[in-house]
């Protein structure tokens, strides 16, 4: 039961991002951030397919491989059983044997070059594939912040004449708020999906590629977080002002009694 907390399990993500999807919807039904939404639960259901795939064995591709070096091996050493030492009994030919050792060393690097590059096929097409993934995800990470750009709370406190261009500001605090909190988890969700790929993969050239997308949602998601202190910060000196506030003299002369009742009592 403890080792499912030591790995990422990618039928929770799934879930966790169709629950963020139903929240979008439920809330804002109209906005394309849930259109978003959707299309990142594909994305993670996709992942959690793709994920599997890339961490299964390739038998065909493997096999093919070790055809291919048993091919090479079976070469080198013919062209070792091939190789002849030329010069008379007596007289060792040191010219004919530094020629025949160049041409034995450069056959020997290059057929163990083409064993490393068969060898290294099904590594290069899990890379492949998982990098193909990986930047969809990274595309998927710039289309939320996009979406986020026009939703500025700045505007909100310091109003302002508004342009033909100017996008329409149609929600209140409350729904921004909610909006921009919906867009941080997103980008989180992003990145947790782009970790289901190198979790059964663990290839360099991957991770790297994971950690550009972790870097890039979190830069993301603080500036997101910057305009939820800055609402914040707006409605609680709203509420301070609104305590603030001097009673009305009127309601000072309804509440006060008048100076001859309290004269007699």
């Amino acid at each position: 039961m403890a080792k499912r907390f030591r790995s990422l399990q990618p039928d929770k993500v799934v879930e966790t991002v169709e629950r963020l999807e139903r929240r979008i919807a439920e809330r804002f039904p109209e906005v394309n951030l849930r259109q978003v939404a959707a299309e990142l639960v594909v994305m993670a259901r996709e992942a959690a397919e793709r994920a599997q795939a890339i961490g299964r064995p390739n038998i065909p591709l493997r096999i093919l491989e070790g055809v291919l070096i048993v091919c090479c091996l079976a070469a080198v050493t013919w062209i070792m059983r091939q190789v002849r030492l030329s010069g008379n009994n007596e007289v060792f030919n040191l010219e004919v044997f530094a020629q025949t050792a160049d041409g034995l060393m450069a056959s020997i690097v290059g057929i163990g070059a083409v064993i490393l590059f068969v060898a290294s096929w099904e590594l290069r097409l899990k890379r492949r594939k998982a990098l193909i993934a990986i930047h969809e995800l990274r595309s998927m990470a710039h289309i939320v912040d996009m979406h986020q750009l026009t939703k500025d709370p700045e505007r909100m406190l310091h109003g302002g004449p508004a342009t033909p261009s100017s996008p329409k500001r149609t929600m209140t605090p409350f729904e921004l708020g909610r909006y921009l909190d919906y867009s941080s988890e997103m980008l989180s969700m992003i990145s947790k999906t782009a970790a289901i790929y190198v979790q059964e993969f663990p290839d360099s050239v991957a991770l790297d590629a994971v950690n550009e997308i972790t870097s890039l949602t979190n830069g993301l998601s603080r500036s997101i977080w910057q305009k939820i202190m800055l609402l914040d910060r707006m409605e609680s000196s709203r509420d301070t002002t609104h305590e603030s506030a001097p009673t009305p003299p009127n309601l000072l002369l309804t509440t006060s009694p008048p100076p001859e009742t309290a004269a007699k009592s």
